[in-house]
């Protein structure tokens, strides 16, 4: 009777072992099952890639359940990357986007619609930029990573050399052009206003434009025009305002105070004509700053001009996060917590502010005299600010790129004189109503 009053104890304690053992186990299970390895992809130059690696690590260590595996690349190789990855199904939990394609991949239904974290966890009066993500659903499909805003870059050396003041907040876009008769010589010196100008001979230019962020999509937007609809699904080409711009354009064009796309051609990159100094002014991003000051040119920067009725605009390209459609709940919330630390680490800022690839996304930082510091060029950052209380997105959806290229072809040729403006109205109008047509009426 003793032994078997024994044995069962013992077997008591031997299973009380067991569950303290199994216990123990349980636990172990469970801390290591809410270790998240996330996914992360995005673009990079290797002092980007250097940077980024930097601030995962300091993420790592305040956040050691969570595991960062990034994919990587130079731009056109990361999104023909991703690209595939999306169709394959094995992309990125969460991926850095060009501005210009949050849309694309929201309406292609490949990212998470964030609205309820964007509204309840992000505070809007700390970040820059929250609203180009904001579709005209109201919903939200990313979160600012770094903003880039256009303003008109100018030569401080070729205005100082032909008398001109520097453009002010107060600019036309008719003031940026009789300027631009002042800053455009002929091979002989002569200026745009010499009745011996030789339009055949230019060798310095007052303004150039091109492409859809540095080009005529900024120009119609301030004479009251545009592109697209609230919707970005049909055609508003076809308008007075946007004629009086187009008309506005030719005009530069044909006094040959602006390159034509010939004339660009020849600097082998539209980018070499203002960085040669053979261009006064320029409509240019943040991220420009970092070549004009490779190239050191004597610059700064001023606020878009305004239109005929004072309406201003900039283009803005709010590069952000975006979470994979597909990404499991755990990785979601991974994913969050990896936004949540971008946007509001003052260290994390800081630390990719010293790239300068962009406007920090988080206000304090931006205001600093860090970003902000005048001993390095442009002076006036300041500017990049202010705009971007008038800027605005291009018009960016999933056909973007196409609906660009029947925008840029046809402007390319009314340019060349190919055609009147009249034409190029018709013609652009229904060119990119049928891109907008053939992908929306599919969904």
């Amino acid at each position: 009777m003793k032994k078997r009053r024994f044995l069962s104890v013992l077997g008591m304690i031997g299973l009380a072992a067991a569950l303290l053992i199994s216990g123990c186990s349980s636990q172990s299970s469970t801390q290591q099952g809410d270790k998240v390895e996330l996914y992360m992809g995005y673009s990079s130059d290797p002092p980007t890639k250097k940077k980024m690696e930097e601030i995962i690590a300091k993420f790592e260590q305040s956040h050691p359940h969570i595991k960062i595996k990034t994919m990587t690349a130079p731009y056109d190789d990361f999104y023909q990357k991703l690209t595939t990855q999306i169709a394959a199904g094995n992309a990125p939990d969460l991926w850095q986007s060009d501005g210009t394609k949050v849309f694309g991949y929201a309406q292609r239904g490949a990212i998470l619609d964030i609205t309820d974290y964007v509204t309840k966890e992000i505070s809007k009066e700390e970040l820059n930029g929250l609203e180009f993500n904001k579709d005209s659903d109201g919903k939200y499909w990313g979160v600012p990573q770094g903003i880039q805003v256009g303003a008109l870059f100018y030569n401080k050396d070729l205005f100082d050399k032909a008398g001109v003041p520097y453009p002010t907040a107060d600019w036309t876009w008719d003031d940026l052009k009789a300027a631009s008769v002042k800053l455009t010589l002929d091979a002989n010196g002569k200026n745009a206003d010499d009745p011996a100008f030789d339009k055949k001979s230019v060798k310095q230019y007052g303004f150039a434009f091109f492409g859809s962020s540095r080009g005529a999509f900024n120009i119609l937007k301030a004479y009251g025009g545009g592109v697209l609809d609230p919707t970005l699904t049909k055609s508003i080409i076809n308008s007075p305002e946007n004629k009086k711009a187009v008309e506005w354009m030719v005009d530069g064009m044909q006094r040959k105070l602006f390159p034509n796309p010939a004339d660009l051609k020849a600097f082998q990159s539209n980018f070499k004509a203002f960085l040669s100094g053979a261009v006064a002014m320029q409509i240019d991003i943040y991220a420009a700053t970092t070549s004009m000051n490779g190239a050191g040119l004597n610059y700064d920067v001023a606020p878009m001009p305004k239109g005929p009725d004072g309406k201003r605009f900039a283009p803005v390209i709010a590069n952000s996060w975006v979470i994979n459609k597909k990404a499991e709940e755990q990785k979601v919330k991974a994913a969050k917590e990896w936004i949540t630390y971008w946007t509001t680490s003052d260290e994390a800022q800081k630390e990719w502010t010293e790239v300068g690839e962009a406007i920090p996304v988080k206000k304090s930082v931006a205001n600093s005299e860090m970003f902000l510091n005048p001993a390095t060029k442009p002076e006036n950052k300041k500017v990049f600010l202010d705009t971007l209380e008038f800027a605005g997105t291009i018009d960016t959806n999933a056909v973007f790129t196409e609906w660009v290229k029947v925008f840029t072809d046809n402007l390319a040729e009314l340019f060349m004189d190919k055609y009147g403006t009249d034409e190029f109205i018709t013609k652009t109008d229904q060119g990119i109503q049928k891109v907008l047509d053939d992908f929306f009426k599919k969904q």
